[in-house]
């Protein structure tokens, strides 16, 4: 367990950093914030200046065609300052976002849900990082601090999504479907966290009270929560707005996908080249993609929830339509959580060496298409798709350390023995 003054020492450090970078580079949000890498027409903070223009004229935001985000993000930005005269409150509280999520990051490892569950105990258990190691790779990853910056609105799902994973793994059924609803408010796609989420607080309370609770009605009890928190949270969104356009304007945009500004993900270059005729097919064809591997992943990986939680913003980052690097950060800092899985990893410099590459030649490639005009989209295009080249190995080479761990432990004779597939 990490000490008082290390968790103090480390969040003022990761504070400063952010309050430095924020006051001595004034340009620099704006600067960030229009990276295609970092925003998006859904995380926008620039668009979400847009929409709150309209709403504090009593504007309906979503009559332009520019404002894709929650109705809810609204009021809450509106009792800051105007960040374009007072950007002081607006950078402090982003930060304080930060801050929250690398304490819920601290959560989830100090819990030991990835080494020891209800199910399954990993051999290598003794292996891992301590909370406080992984909770500053978390802070001063470069995508987690550009994202600050930016002021990206993904910062916000990113803390209730890790909020939520923090309550399950430590048996909190309320926080947790509350965070779980907040989450899939915002992104929607977040809602596919819900069924191993819930398991693993399943296997928690199990833990707790030494008797399993009724596995039907304790799905159906919480699946109800879930379900009445959204209702909840839309319906205040009906009231703020006045109608229920804003459903279009936020979920429809993100399941039909209108906006094809690019972006680090596989979708819009797809799209931009598809044929009208085939345009809803493909649509429903990459969102079954995305849909289908949760639950497979949680049949098969049953034993190790959390794993499951965390493969799964992986396949996030790489296959939703809208992904940045903040969707990256997530993965990339929960990944350390599982330590004992690393030795077991066999293609890490490959997918690292692919995450770097990328990192600095996606910027160099998308100034050469758009502002040299000695590129073209596919300069770009090709960049993103080694970066989900690189997201994919780990999230696959992660897959084989979980399933070959697990191997071990049933098979001990097996142990460092090579396996094939036949």
């Amino acid at each position: 367990m990490a000490s008082e003054p290390q968790k103090a020492l480390l969040f003022a450090a990761a504070a400063a950093v952010r309050l430095l970078l924020f006051t001595a580079f004034p340009s620099l949000p704006s600067l960030l914030a229009g990276r295609v890498e970092v925003s998006t027409p859904v995380t926008s903070f620039k668009r979400l200046q847009e929409g709150l223009f309209l709403y504090t004229r009593n504007v309906s935001p979503y009559d332009g065609g520019v404002y894709h985000q929650a109705p809810l993000l609204l009021p809450l930005f509106s009792l800051l300052p105007n960040p374009s005269y007072s950007p002081f409150a607006t950078n402090v509280f982003y930060t304080m976002v930060d801050l929250l999520s690398a304490y819920a990051l601290m959560q989830i490892a100090n819990s030991g849900q990835a080494t020891v569950t209800r199910l399954f105990t990993s051999s290598r258990k003794e292996l891992r990082w301590s909370s406080v190691a992984i909770a500053a790779g978390f802070l001063f990853n470069p995508f987690t601090v550009a994202t600050c910056i930016a002021r990206s609105t993904s910062a916000l799902t990113n803390l209730f999504i890790l909020t939520a994973m923090a309550k399950a793994s430590q048996g909190a059924t309320i926080t947790f479907v509350l965070s779980m609803a907040m989450a899939s408010y915002l992104a929607m796609h977040p809602v596919l966290l819900f069924p191993p989420l819930l398991i693993l607080c399943y296997d928690v309370q199990s833990t707790k009270m030494k008797a399993s609770p009724h596995t039907f009605r304790f799905i159906a009890t919480h699946s109800r929560r879930l379900i009445i928190a959204l209702g909840a949270l839309l319906y205040l969104s009906k009231l703020l707005t006045g109608s229920w356009d804003f459903l279009g304007a936020t979920y429809g945009v993100r399941l039909l996908l209108p906006d094809l500004t690019p972006n680090v993900g596989l979708w819009w270059y797809f799209f931009t080249e598809m044929f009208d005729s085939f345009r809803e097919f493909f649509l429903g064809v990459f969102w079954l993609h995305v849909a289908s591997y949760m639950p497979g992943l949680t049949i098969r990986l049953r034993k190790q929830p959390l794993f499951v939680a965390t493969t799964l913003t992986g396949i996030f980052a790489i296959f939703t339509p809208y992904p940045s690097i903040a969707d990256a950060a997530l993965y990339l800092s929960l990944v350390p959580v599982f330590r004992h899985l690393f030795p077991l990893m066999r293609y890490t410099f490959l997918a690292s060496s692919s995450i770097l590459y990328t990192s600095f030649l996606g910027p160099a490639f998308y100034h050469l298409w758009i502002y040299a005009g000695s590129g073209n989209a596919n300069f770009f295009y090709a960049i993103t798709l080694v970066w989900s080249l690189g997201l994919s190995v780990i999230v696959g080479d992660s897959l084989y350390a979980a399933l070959r761990d697990e191997l071990d432990v049933e098979r001990p004779e097996l142990r460092g023995k090579e396996v094939k597939r036949i």
